[in-house]
């Protein structure tokens, strides 16, 4: 017989610990939405919405409102059809209690509650339920408002009915959970985009949220609006339009598809701009399927082949240039994919992918067919689209003709990288870190206060180019992008290989002011670009220098906003309002009460190398910003505002935005 392990002898039926219904939601939080981050808060809101919709896409809700309010509740009101309020014939409960409190109840599973629903197990509004401290659901139904009320997911009292109504729908009121929650924020601009969203799959239903917090001060990143709504007859043509909005488009009529087969709805709404990232948003049951799945695999594939045979048809594609390939059809392309299904399976936690295998050819079919009558009846539309598609396959050849001389010899080899490139020792990816830094001044400071081990300085030099208005070729012989391509070792568009990449960590760092911010744009554009996967991935930083430094005595301390500024020299009983002017422009230096003196950095050059390893570069200290897709996607839109060929929205952006600028040198 084998020996007894070192505390085998405790291991036994009693360690096996079993939770039950609500009390497994709330020990593992992040197997119902994620996780307990600011996105796994706001999907409760997500869910509540969801539900919603569900009336809505079944004909039965033309009406939501979702109200902010204080203490960090939320209100979600439709005038649906009401959660039935009758005692269940399983759970001897009321109906209403019964989807409130137990998991996988719900009316998107068997039946006729839904016949197309965003739910793939039905379990949303009880786990929000679950994940607030305080939940109150009012529903009004036949004439009478019932109302319960329920504590981290638990009934208070019973189900009863408080009056008469002449209208029905369904009130759901909830406050997360601080024992959940780490920090409960929500995003006044990121619930807009959710139900922007929503508002253009679903069209004619009417979204509008307030916000009625009580807050010192709206920040400008969450927008100063307490009232929104949205509406959109079009749908997602509206949605197209939208996302185009201060770009040059090639088909001035965006592509709308829409048509049903065996049960699944498809919709389709497509446009070309002159740019040369690919915007596709697909969805299922109004879910975001941000990995795609069957319904885009659909989608790509009709489209190149429609493209293909109209081209050769009508003789705008010779056969001696081949055909255009799937790449070649993305670029400059802006579509929503929207299917509607009674079963919807999707792929992981977080239903990022749709898996049913028949949708791949129902979508197909709908495209192929709609897509080529489309571009019968609109023949100078769809010489626009292949016009576009035509120049982007030359690019590609003579892109391939460019990386073969100024890449594929050097980068992908390891032999030669760019001369200004202060590489590191460690040939480890995961523990190695590329530093893109602006200017030769701190990419000096950069390399000399470095850990050569794993940190690697690359200074730029000259002007970044706008890869939106520049074609692949003429990025890779471009001489600030050029060494950025080489230094990664992972080539790029074609020849792009993730596995390739010498660094784990690539991190911008640029100066504080308007010309380190424009120059962190232009970056996170190029990355967002040709490096989605590593966006994805999230291997690209945003170094976050100090604003300020602070010494008195000995003491140096070091602040990275203005609040943290000001509560540093609380602590050294300074009163910040004696530095309330200390900005750019100034003295870099100025000398306050208590033989404290407080400096503003203007640039990273002004830190010696020590202090830039000390605040920005040693991991042990520093502080980073990792981006995120939607930093890319952000990033990406307000260059096409301030440097794309339409006035318009950067004049209104100049006019918003104007009143929030301090101090501009020029």
């Amino acid at each position: 017989m084998a020996k007894e392990q070192k505390g085998q002898s405790s291991y036994s039926a009693k360690s096996i610990q079993v939770l039950e219904g609500f009390e497994h939601v709330r020990k593992r939080p992040g197997m119902y939405i994620g996780g307990t981050s600011l996105e796994g808060l706001h999907h409760l809101i997500w869910e509540v919405v969801n539900n919603s919709i569900d009336e809505a896409m079944g004909g039965y809700c033309d009406n939501i409102l979702i109200r902010l309010l204080p203490d960090n509740m939320v209100e979600v009101v439709d005038n649906g059809r009401g959660i039935p309020v009758e005692k269940h014939p399983q759970t001897k409960k009321s109906t209403l209690e019964t989807v409130m409190t137990v998991l996988n109840a719900g009316g998107k599973f068997e039946g006729d509650g839904y016949k197309i629903s965003g739910g793939l197990h039905g379990v949303g509004v009880s786990v929000v339920n679950a994940l607030s401290s305080w939940t109150k659901a009012e529903v009004h139904r036949e004439g009478k408002i019932w109302v319960q009320e329920y504590n981290a997911g638990k009934r208070k009292a019973e189900i009863k009915s408080i009056g008469k109504t002449d209208h029905t729908g369904t009130t759901i009121t909830f406050q997360p959970d601080s024992k959940i929650f780490p920090e409960i924020k929500f995003s006044w601009s990121k619930i807009l985009d959710y139900l922007r969203q929503q508002a253009y799959l679903t069209k004619g239903v009417k979204i509008t949220i307030e916000d009625w917090r009580k807050v010192e001060k709206i920040t400008q990143e969450d927008c100063s609006v307490r009232k929104y709504g949205f509406y959109f007859d079009a749908g997602i043509i509206s949605f197209v339009k939208f996302l185009n909005q201060g770009k040059d488009v090639k088909n001035e009529m965006p592509v709308h598809i829409e048509k049903e087969v065996d049960g699944v709805q498809v919709e389709v709404s497509l446009q070309y701009t002159d740019g040369f990232k690919e915007h596709l948003y697909s969805f299922a049951n109004n879910i975001f399927t941000v990995e795609g799945g069957m319904h885009v695999t659909g989608f790509r594939t009709a489209l190149t082949r429609v493209l293909n045979d109209y081209a050769k048809k009508n003789n705008l594609l010779k056969e001696k240039e081949g055909s255009l390939t799937a790449d070649d059809v993305r670029e400059g392309l802006t579509a929503v994919i929207s299917v509607k299904l009674r079963n919807p399976q999707f792929e992981g936690q977080t239903k990022a992918k749709l898996g049913n295998g028949e949708v791949r050819g129902i979508v197909h079919s709908v495209v192929s067919e709609m897509l080529s009558e489309f571009f019968e009846k609109h023949p100078n539309n769809a010489k626009a689209i292949i016009g576009k598609c035509l120049l982007t396959a030359k690019a590609r050849i003579a892109a391939r003709a460019a990386k073969d001389a100024v890449i594929r010899k050097g980068a992908l080899e390891g032999m030669t990288l760019p001369g200004k490139l202060a590489d590191c020792s460690s040939k480890d990816k995961a523990k190695s870190e590329l530093y893109i830094v602006e200017g030769d001044s701190a990419g000096g400071s950069a390399k000399q206060g470095r850990d050569r081990k794993f940190q690697a300085i690359l200074p730029l030099r000259g002007k970044l180019v706008n890869v939106e208005k520049t074609s692949l070729d003429k990025v890779v012989k471009s001489d600030t992008l050029k060494p950025i391509i080489i230094a990664l070792g992972a080539g790029i568009g074609e020849s792009f290989d993730a596995s390739r990449l010498r660094y784990g960590k690539i991190i911008i760092m640029a100066d504080a002011d308007v010309d380190g911010s424009h120059i962190r744009t232009l970056l996170l554009t190029f990355f967002y670009r040709y490096y989605e996967e590593l966006v994805r991935n999230g291997n690209i930083y945003i170094a976050q220098p100090p604003l300020y430094s602070i010494k008195k005595g000995k003491e140096m301390l070091y602040a990275y906003t203005d609040r943290e500024r000001d509560a540093i020299l609380k602590k050294l009983n300074v009163n910040p309002d004696e530095v309330e002017e200390l900005a750019e422009g100034e003295e870099p230096v100025k000398k306050v009460s208590g033989g404290v003196n407080i400096q503003r950095y203007k640039g990273l050059g002004e830190m010696n190398p020590d202090q830039l390893w000390q605040t920005t570069m040693n991991p042990e200290k520093r502080q980073m910003l990792r981006v995120t897709i939607e930093d890319a996607e952000a990033a990406d839109k307000i260059f096409d505002i301030l440097m794309g060929s339409d006035v318009e929205p950067r004049r209104r952006f100049i006019q918003t935005h104007a009143k929030s600028v301090k101090n501009l040198d020029v």
